[in-house]
């Protein structure tokens, strides 16, 4: 047996999926079905129950299953171990994130940590929020970036820093001259909000419930560069963090108001896999994203 045998086993049993262990090892479906043959015929015994319609593995396969995860978390450890030896900082980080994270929060703290560490290579997947905690949980990628982290058994929670909400309008509309505003102010005004199941809506939505406020949104989208697109053209106003928005604000062509008395943020997170052997790099990659997280990493 190999080192990629047990790695493939351990994906497929993981993601309960051929395909799904196909493409995290990228190789093909019929490829994965032959190695946890092979496995069979290497052990002598059935290890998946193949009279079952679910995936389900036999007691021999579940024991098998348990000594290949000791087996690739002894090797991770023995790479990070040499390479620590070696003071060698290298090879991929994969990451996976929401858009907004991804387009507006991690770009400097990237270009910091490639200029400290070129000979790294950073990967980023752009998901939404659920398939992130699932990227995570299936190994697909070492790292992930959520907003309002939720806390879930296998999976490392690390704080990476908190957004400001703030209200961006059309700059001629009647609340871009305030200085700063209340949630009745909202009322009467055309919302346009994030689908129901991202978790800024969910907040948003908790946050007029705390209010006593029934607000509907005329439009909802599943990402912010089309919730900015709408308010640009006057179709609503809407609650975003204000890390998405600043160049917009520069530009002239969102209106962004604080709101008064009470401030609500966004708190975003660091997720990785409970167990996870960290490579130097990674190490060094965590470092420099909770490093002075508060502030401007390009300042």
């Amino acid at each position: 047996m190999q080192l990629e045998n047990f790695k493939v086993f351990a994906d497929l049993v993981e993601t309960k999926s051929f395909s799904k262990a196909a493409k995290i090892n990228h190789i093909t479906q019929s490829a994965v079905s032959q190695q946890a043959r092979a496995m069979e015929r290497n052990f002598k015994t059935l290890l998946i129950d193949r009279s079952q319609k679910q995936f389900q593995l036999t007691r021999e396969g579940m024991r098998i299953y348990e000594t290949s995860k000791e087996i690739l978390h002894l090797y991770d450890k023995l790479l990070s171990e040499l390479q620590e030896m070696k003071k060698v900082i290298s090879g991929t980080i994969r990451i996976s994130t929401i858009y907004s994270i991804g387009l507006h929060e991690l770009p400097p703290f990237i270009k910091r940590f490639l200029h400290a560490y070129p000979s790294v290579n950073v990967r980023i997947e752009y998901r939404r929020s659920n398939l992130v905690y699932e990227d995570i949980l299936h190994n697909s990628v070492d790292f992930g970036l959520v907003a309002f982290p939720v806390k879930t058994r296998q999976v490392e929670m690390l704080p990476f820093r908190n957004d400001r909400l703030v209200l961006i309008t059309h700059p001629a509309h009647s609340l871009a001259k305030r200085s700063a505003l209340t949630l009745d102010d909202l009322v009467g005004q055309k919302f346009i909000g994030f689908d129901p199941d991202i978790p800024t809506r969910k907040a948003v939505d908790q946050i007029f419930r705390n209010g006593k406020m029934e607000i509907e949104p005329v439009m909802e989208f599943d990402n912010i560069e089309t919730v900015k697109r709408a308010v640009e053209i006057d179709h609503g106003v809407s609650i975003v963090p204000q890390a998405t928005v600043q160049q917009e604000a520069k530009q002239g062509t969102l209106a962004v108001v604080q709101f008064a008395g009470k401030e609500f943020t966004r708190p975003l997170a660091i997720l990785h896999r409970k167990g996870r052997v960290l490579t130097p790099a990674m190490k060094k990659f965590v470092e420099t994203l909770t490093h002075q997280s508060g502030g401007n990493p390009a300042e």
